[in-house]
C-alpha cells in the first residue's frame, strides 16, 4: 500500500531546493508525494493533509523562524482530525548552536521527528519507513537492483 506524504516550506520561507530534492527522493522511494511548495501556511498544510489523507506531513524551514511558524501546528492537525505523523527539518532556529536543544523544543511542540539541515533525504525516508511500518522488498534489503 502506497503511503501519502504532504510536504512544504512553512511561513514566509521561500527556500525551494531542499523540498524539491526531498520530493524526488520520496517519489523514487515509492511514496505518493504532494508538494505544497514555499510560503505555505499552517492552514494549507492541514487542508492538504485532510484532502490527501496524508500518512505524514513534512515541514521544511531554512530561514530560522520555524519555532514561530510552527507554533500550534500539531494541535491544529489533530483538531482537524488528522493523525498524520509530523516531521520538521532544516535550519530551524537563527544562530542554532545546540541542535539537541532545538530538537527538544520541536518534540515538545508535538513533532514526531526533528531533522537538522544536514540530514540526507535517505535518512528521512528510512525514518518514515520505520514509523509507518513499511517493509522493504528483498531486493532493497540486499542492495540488489531489479
Amino acid at each position: 500500500m502506497t503511503k501519502t506524504v504532504v510536504l512544504g516550506v512553512i511561513g514566509s520561507d521561500a527556500h525551494v531546493v531542499g523540498i524539491t530534492i526531498l520530493e524526488h527522493a520520496l517519489s523514487a522511494a515509492g511514496f505518493d508525494v504532494h508538494n505544497l511548495g514555499v510560503q505555505t501556511t499552517q492552514a494549507e498544510f492541514v487542508e492538504a493533509a485532510l484532502d490527501h489523507d496524508a500518512d505524514a506531513v513534512l515541514v521544511s524551514s531554512l530561514y530560522g523562524h520555524a519555532k514561530q511558524d510552527c507554533q500550534g501546528f500539531t494541535e491544529r492537525l489533530e483538531e482537524a482530525g488528522s493523525d498524520a505523523l509530523t516531521y520538521v527539518g532544516g535550519n530551524l532556529a537563527v544562530g542554532q548552536d545546540d541542535f539537541e536543544q532545538t530538537r527538544t523544543t520541536f518534540r515538545e511542540m508535538g513533532f514526531d521527528r526533528v531533522f537538522d539541515s544536514e540530514t540526507n533525504p535517505e535518512d528521512a525516508i528510512e525514518a518514515l519507513r520505520r514509523d509507518l511500518r513499511i517493509s522493504q522488498s528483498k531486493s532493497e534489503e540486499t542492495g540488489v537492483r531489479s
